[in-house]
């Protein structure tokens, strides 16, 4: 059973009721707070941790629950995650018990199904007693000198508000973080964008290989206190063969990379160009907004841009989730420069075997941004990839490029004149302004894999058109959310 158990009840679980709740676990154990207040814990007599209940969260998102558990719920609903330890055989029984009550009190369920108890669990004296082992954390599984391991059983393991925690804080001690899991689980594209690049991994086990990178297939091994690949003797990493087994069910996945500037104003609004987009692409806007899984917010530009700025100079990072009936996912990143305030976008569109994309869309998408919303530039591809835009571990073909473009100021830079002629049958569109154009090169119908080459060709040329680095060509080009 998952050692993750979820209460999702209708009401506030108030202070009364986690006590109720806690109170599960019998007699023989102490609550201790953590994490600033947001984190309640079931210690043994030692100070063990034995179970780590989350600070709820109240999701108003429709289809929130079922795209991150696989269980339709309805919304609004006050999500309560409990975590027990691994290293003690009754702490997932225990974090059963505790959000079992907690359900029961409130009138709600439990996720997994089955999984809460009310019945008070024996927790025996040797475990209660025995001290924590050296060196763990309360709430991260395995810890050594260079990495932080979770392990985790869920349908789709999250970018939860304590893992981008965890995240932080080993980052900040030079450590990996590794989540472990099951082969039937998936990532969320968040959690997948946050363990981009060694140290940190996806480490998925498998009954032939004992042990996977979910992301590359290379075989892993744990040794010193890591997973690492595991060589053959010409130094080369072996390739999993479960990581190999192809998914030809023909869904696919848009992606539209993208970067904006304006004016640091008092009355700019954030979100703007992320809304017109997902609009122009699905006909509705944005259902969610928020800094983290679940994502738990209505959509609202204003609160976006009043988050941000009471963040700055630091930057924001969100994540926007579409409604059920077209998934759609985008992070954003918004940052202040000396020029303005930027938000980087990646959005990614899921579609089934049968369902059109609309890349009939995507010129005049470049007009409107370049026109309205201080487009720098923006990358658009196509490839398969899973219609509830998950990730599963297995092997993916890339995307393959739709089109580029490139804002204003980029093609002032490299001058109109170099930018309207690359070495390509290419016939670049004027976007935006007259009086300062933008380029949209078409590059393809995302059928044709010399579309990538066609991209490089054409990305260097527009370099070389420069005296310095071209500062539009940095963020938001070979992205693509892959």
């Amino acid at each position: 059973m998952t050692k993750d158990v979820i209460a999702l009840t209708p009401r506030m679980p108030d202070p009364a009721a986690l006590l109720v709740a806690l109170a599960a676990g019998g007699t023989e154990l102490d609550v201790a707070v953590t994490g600033e207040g947001a984190v309640l814990q079931l210690v043994g007599a030692a100070g063990r941790p034995l179970v780590s209940v989350e600070a709820p969260v109240l999701v108003q998102v429709p289809g929130e629950v079922e795209r991150l558990l696989g269980t339709p719920v309805a919304t609004p609903v006050w999500w309560t995650e409990t975590r027990a330890s691994t290293a003690v055989p009754e702490a997932g029984e225990l974090a059963g018990a505790v959000a079992g009550r907690l359900a029961e009190v409130l009138g709600g369920s439990v996720w997994p199904q089955g999984a809460g108890r009310v019945a008070a669990v024996a927790v025996t004296s040797e475990v209660s007693a025995a001290p924590a082992p050296e060196g763990a954390l309360p709430t991260v599984d395995v810890v050594t000198e260079s990495t932080a391991v979770v392990l985790a059983d869920r349908p789709v393991v999250p970018l939860t508000a304590w893992l981008s925690d965890v995240l932080r804080t080993t980052a900040g001690f030079g450590a990996a973080l590794q989540i472990v899991t099951p082969g039937h689980c998936r990532l969320s594209l968040p959690l997948r964008t946050a363990l981009t690049g060694a140290p940190n991994r996806w480490v998925v086990r498998d009954p032939e290989c004992g042990y996977y990178d979910g992301l590359s297939g290379a075989v892993l091994r744990w040794q010193d206190g890591t997973f690492t690949p595991d060589r053959d003797g010409a130094g080369q990493a072996r390739p999993s063969q479960a990581f190999q087994q192809v998914d030809d069910s023909g869904e696919r996945r848009l992606t539209v990379s993208f970067r904006t500037s304006r004016p640091a104003e008092e009355e700019l609004l954030l979100g703007g160009a992320l809304e017109t987009v997902w609009r122009a692409l699905t006909g509705e806007p944005p259902s969610g907004w928020g800094t983290a899984e679940p994502v738990n917010l209505p959509w609202s530009p204003r609160q976006l841009t009043d988050l941000a700025r009471g963040r700055a100079p630091e930057p924001t990072l969100i994540t926007v989730v579409g409604g059920p009936e077209r998934p759609g996912l985008a992070t954003v990143r918004v940052s202040r420069t000396s020029a303005g305030v930027e938000e980087d976008v990646v959005l990614s569109l899921g579609y089934g075997s049968s369902e059109p994309v609309p890349l009939e869309a995507v010129a005049g998408l470049a007009e409107t941004l370049a026109g309205g919303h201080g487009l720098i530039s923006m990358l658009v591809t196509v490839g398969p990839g899973r219609r509830d835009l998950s990730l599963a571990p297995r092997l993916v073909a890339p995307p393959l490029p739709v089109s580029f473009t490139l804002g204003g100021d980029g093609v002032a830079e490299v001058t109109l004149t170099h930018a309207r002629r690359p070495p390509l049958e290419v016939r670049p569109v004027p976007v935006g302004p007259s009086k300062r154009p933008g380029l949209h090169y078409p590059l393809g119908d995302g059928t044709d894999p010399g579309a990538w080459e066609a991209l490089e060709i054409l990305l260097g040329h527009l370099r070389a058109g420069s005296q310095g680095p071209v500062t539009a060509l940095g963020s938001g080009v070979g992205v693509g959310g892959h």
